[in-house]
């Protein structure tokens, strides 16, 4: 386990976000009975994770073939140019495509990565030659259709 003391989080803390990372459905007094400790705690420290933004949501996790969105694809993203206006004009127009799951700012070969769901790869074509191409400061997309996930949204290590 880390040291999650300099965080501001005790064992307590820790126990409650552990728990709830697995299921996030369960009741506070499911939850207390086991973290072992009483309602009136739990709700207290729970929702003190809230306020201080330690927990920022709860959510369903959608299995995505359920929704036929069985293909994920990650699309390196180079920008025309390396400026503060090109990255901000940048992740404004991306912030608006619901398809992107995740958007990095990396270092290395491009400048960012996507995480997209998609049916298939027509469906990813089209998304490609529709939305992507006419994202503002984009000079090359490298688009990697992912075999198999292996690891996804797995728990926080802490």
């Amino acid at each position: 386990m880390k040291d999650s003391s300099s965080a501001g989080l005790d064992n307590t803390d820790v126990n409650i976000l552990r728990a709830l990372q697995k299921d996030g459905r369960l009741s506070n007094a499911d939850l207390a009975q086991t973290i072992n400790v009483s309602p009136a705690t739990c709700h207290r420290r729970t929702q003190q994770l809230i306020e201080t933004n330690v927990i920022e949501g709860v959510r369903a996790h959608v299995n995505p073939e359920a929704v036929d969105l069985n293909s994920v694809v990650m699309v390196g993203v180079v920008l025309d140019r390396s400026t503060p206006e090109s990255f901000s004009n940048f992740e404004q127009a991306i912030k608006k495509l619901t398809i992107v799951l995740s958007c990095y700012l990396v270092a290395g070969e491009f400048d960012y990565l996507l995480k997209i769901r998609v049916k298939d790869m027509q469906s990813f074509n089209k998304l490609h030659s529709e939305k992507l191409l006419g994202l503002p400061e984009v000079r090359q997309l490298r688009t990697y259709f992912v075999m198999k996930e292996v690891i996804d949204n797995a728990l926080l290590p802490f």
